[in-house]
């Protein structure tokens, strides 16, 4: 992890993080302060940026790669519930408002790159700035209102449904996201996804 201030990449990374969907609207000076508080952090393939029923929680902000939120039981099984990938964001917000731990992991799917920064200086950030506040917000209740459709359709449509709502909703990602995450996101095995997608030529 290294302070984005002292970054090699910092001019890059600076024009990546104007890319994000909650930060594109900010002023410049804005955007200066922001990145005073950021580190960045390269993760590979399964690194755990955040993990499931701790209390720490940050902000990330997605430069490169795919990141996934996930739950898992007692037993180790996992849930997908969603992707996210470059210029979008993660976050724990919800529960950190509700003061409760953090009820999902968020994990590395491929090589990514992340900048970060610890929830309740951005929440303070944010609370200074109504128009970046709104926008993080609606992120935040459109994700949400995603995983609810995709728990939804996991419970109303069969394999095939499953898979044509992905390719609809995401053409962009099922050629990135490695066949065995993408079957566990539809709850089908990597045979079956394999099966659908060469049946179709999708």
């Amino acid at each position: 992890m290294t302070r984005l201030s002292n970054h090699p990449e910092r001019k890059v990374i600076s024009l990546r993080l104007r890319d994000n969907v909650v930060l594109r609207q900010m002023s410049d000076d804005d955007r200066a302060e922001l990145e005073s508080h950021l580190s960045i952090v390269d993760g590979n393939k399964g690194d755990f940026l955040l993990h499931q029923g701790v209390r720490e929680m940050e902000q990330y902000f997605i430069l490169d790669g795919i990141l996934k939120r996930v739950v898992a039981n007692a037993e180790g099984k996992e849930m997908i519930l969603r992707f996210a990938e470059e210029g979008e964001m993660e976050t724990s917000y919800a529960a950190w408002r509700l003061g409760t731990p953090t009820p999902y992991g968020i994990v590395c799917v491929t090589k990514a790159r992340v900048a970060r920064m610890p929830l309740d200086a951005w929440v303070d950030f944010m609370n200074r700035r109504p128009q970046t506040k709104e926008t993080f917000e609606y992120s935040v209740m459109h994700g949400m209102s995603e995983i609810m459709a995709h728990t939804i359709t996991l419970h109303l449509l069969d394999a095939p449904g499953r898979l044509h709502r992905f390719l609809r909703k995401h053409p962009d990602l099922v050629d990135r996201i490695p066949r065995k995450e993408l079957a566990t996101y539809l709850n089908l095995s990597p045979e079956t996804l394999s099966r659908l997608r060469h049946s179709d030529k999708v």
